[in-house]
């Protein structure tokens, strides 16, 4: 059973905030954005379709994450910010980088790939450092 009796909500909420400040940076139509739109097959003409679902969804989802990289960082050890880190990145490889890859692989959007999972690592490697420090 999982126990969230550690789970420093403060911390959650701190990597929640950072996935959105990280994400709103990171595929801004002045850094990635247009090479990731353009590695997803879109033209520079086709406007991206965003909805309030859409937001509600990606902060549910970093919500979850957040959660349960707490519990497993908890669990791998992480109690200082560099084993947090280290977890981070052991989770970000094994988990995340490794399903993603096969996704876009089979979708023929690996440039794509190198810049949501550049994102994700980034992401991990913060989450573990907030994660394993501030406990």
């Amino acid at each position: 059973m999982l126990d969230f009796s550690g789970v420093n909500w403060w911390a959650v909420l701190a990597c929640v905030i950072f996935t959105m400040i990280s994400g709103s940076i990171w595929f801004a139509r002045q850094t990635f954005f247009p090479v990731w739109w353009k590695a997803i097959g879109k033209s520079e003409n086709e406007p991206p379709q965003g909805s309030a679902m859409m937001w509600v969804l990606t902060i549910l989802a970093s919500i979850v994450e957040a959660i349960f990289m707490a519990i497993a960082v908890r669990a791998m050890g992480g109690v200082t910010l560099l084993s947090g880190v280290t977890a981070g990145f052991f989770l970000w490889l094994g988990l995340v980088a490794t399903t993603s890859l096969t996704n876009k692989l089979f979708a023929g959007h690996l440039k794509a790939w190198v810049l949501e999972a550049g994102l994700h690592l980034i992401n991990f490697l913060v989450f573990g450092a907030i994660l394993g420090a501030w406990h």
